[in-house]
């Protein structure tokens, strides 16, 4: 049994989450955090949501002093630390590589000197790209990425060699990786570094690839985060959501409160060492949806969306959860519907106060022409 776990991003949106998760069930929690202002504002001080019994270290997982200072005494390691965001990795790309990777090869070192008895490592579904689809003829095909020509056309569908629209259909982990950005490129390193010095140092490990995330104490105010917390922070500005191609793209939305049961139920899962597994919540629903959904809970039924009728490069199409090996491994069952959890999202959006930057992220996107 776990007694004593670090959570590196531990401050964060998800770690947070599982932090209280853990402590429900009586383990000690370490938290390393670096309280990036992008995320925790300039003044970088400790969340107020951060349960105050979390020992919360802040230290960069880039820098070996504090890694070693936060693994002593722990018998468990979560892996969150990590730059997070498809698009601004387009255009930062050392900032991303140094954090995700060298972070986690520093992380990694110091483990494979002092072994722990489970390290449990956040992945992404950005690993794979489009996700997998069907075509006319009943083939499952994985989805190619769209030329560029079609995309300045203003075809946003995948399609098959013949030019005909495939049907996308849940993505189980066998779906091979098609890496469409240097945030995918980094989380997928980020998985494989894990695993592969977990066998060589006989540390069981476990990869969860999280689809979309969505609940309280996301990072509002930044730009790059889930598509849920971007949405919410235009409306609570009284602007309209900003959805890019045309709205049709689907997505799988799970509730954090559902992670974080499925990260704690990974932790002490011997059936999950070695192993990669969704985390989703099986379902799908199209961006503009989701858009309108928030909009309504939120109370703003007057805002339409704005359709922007661009891509940003390094954008999927389609891209949602099979969770049947999470279902068989670790006993995962999302119990958050997505009206439940938008219910919940609105509860704590009242009285939150965002800065909406999404305007200077997609100038900053059309500049550097990652928008076709």
């Amino acid at each position: 049994m776990t007694n004593h776990v670090l959570i590196t991003g531990g401050a964060g949106f998800i770690g947070s989450h599982v932090a209280d998760e853990l402590l429900r069930q009586g383990v000690r929690v370490r938290a390393l955090d670096s309280l990036v202002p992008q995320v925790h504002g300039p003044d970088r001080r400790r969340p107020a949501y951060l349960d105050p019994e979390v020992e919360l270290i802040v230290g960069d997982v880039r820098d070996r002093d504090a890694v070693k200072s936060a693994l002593r005494g722990v018998d468990a390691v979560v892996h969150f630390a990590s730059a997070v965001g498809v698009g601004q990795s387009m255009y930062k790309i050392a900032e991303y590589t140094s954090i995700n990777n060298l972070g986690t090869a520093v992380l990694l070192e110091e483990l494979a000197a002092k072994p722990v008895s489970r390290l449990l490592v956040a992945s992404s579904m950005s690993v794979y790209g489009e996700g997998l689809y069907r075509a006319a003829s009943g083939a499952v095909v994985p989805g190619a990425s769209r030329p560029l020509e079609q995309l300045k056309r203003g075809d946003w569908e995948v399609r098959s060699e013949a030019g005909e629209a495939l049907v996308p259909i849940p993505t189980p982990e066998s779906k091979p990786p098609s890496l469409e950005s240097v945030y995918a490129l980094s989380k997928y390193d980020q998985e494989r570094l894990c695993l592969m010095i977990g066998r060589a140092y006989q540390i069981p490990t476990v990869a969860l690839r999280f689809f979309n995330v969505y609940g309280r104490r996301q990072a509002l105010s930044n730009p790059y985060t889930g598509v849920l917390a971007i949405f919410a922070a235009r409306l609570l500005n009284d602007r309209p959501p900003v959805i890019f191609e045309d709205g049709l793209q689907r997505r799988d939305l799970v509730s954090v409160t559902d992670v974080a049961r499925a990260c704690v139920r990974a932790l002490g899962a011997d059936a999950a060492v070695g192993q990669v597994l969704n985390i989703g919540s099986g379902r799908s629903y199209t961006v503009r949806e989701v858009a309108e959904r928030v909009r309504d809970v939120m109370g703003k039924s007057g805002i339409e969306p704005e359709i922007v009728g661009k891509a940003r490069l390094g954008d999927v199409r389609h891209c949602f959860a099979d969770i049947g090996a999470a279902q068989q491994k670790i006993g995962y069952a999302p119990r958050v519907s997505l009206e439940e959890g938008l219910r919940d999202l609105a509860d704590w959006l009242e009285g939150q106060v965002a800065k909406d930057a999404v305007a200077q992220a997609r100038a900053e996107l059309e500049s550097r022409g990652l928008t076709v």
